[in-house]
């Protein structure tokens, strides 16, 4: 039997029901939603069942979306079938205010790594995390750099004055 997406959304929606929901499919990818609360369990659903077997995390990343009020935080998985060789994303969403998503590094080694990276860079607390601390930036920073909280120039300076460029 060939894996295809729609027997993927068909599994996940027999599994998790109304709890999934935001289906599309762009280039091939079978993206999704999923609560916060079920990311280990879709994951583990995913990993386990035989037809599915999406056993290897490519990636682990988050992406600050500071108008969706009380979902600010996506936290979002890559994962990969070896056998039939298809990908999948899923996302999850949580609140800036409380960014706590549970621990993928128990299911996926890979995920030690990636989960401390989004902590560094979003603020993400990946709860049950072996390790989670800052790898990139230094410890006493107060900020989560990449998300999208601070103006992209600084406003005083007189070298980006629009007269400067006969604006």
């Amino acid at each position: 039997m060939s894996l295809t997406n729609d027997y993927i959304k068909q599994r996940l929606v027999e599994k998790f029901g109304e709890a999934i929901t935001s289906f599309e499919e762009s280039f091939g990818v079978l993206s999704f939603t999923a609560p916060a609360a079920l990311n280990l369990k879709v994951m583990q659903f995913l990993y386990d069942e035989e037809e599915l077997q999406f056993r290897f995390l490519t990636d682990l990343t988050a992406v600050h979306y500071p108008h969706q009020v009380g979902a600010e935080l996506a936290v979002v998985y890559h994962l990969y079938n070896f056998r039939e060789k298809i990908r999948l994303r899923f996302k999850v969403f949580v609140p800036v205010a409380e960014p706590k998503v549970f621990t993928a590094s128990k299911l996926f080694e890979s995920a030690n790594w990636m989960e401390r990276e989004s902590y560094d860079f979003f603020g993400v607390e990946f709860v049950g995390h072996p390790n989670l601390k800052r790898i990139l930036n230094v410890d006493e920073m107060t900020y989560f750099p990449m998300r999208k909280e601070f103006p992209l120039e600084d406003q005083s300076r007189v070298d980006k004055d629009d007269e400067m460029f006969g604006r």
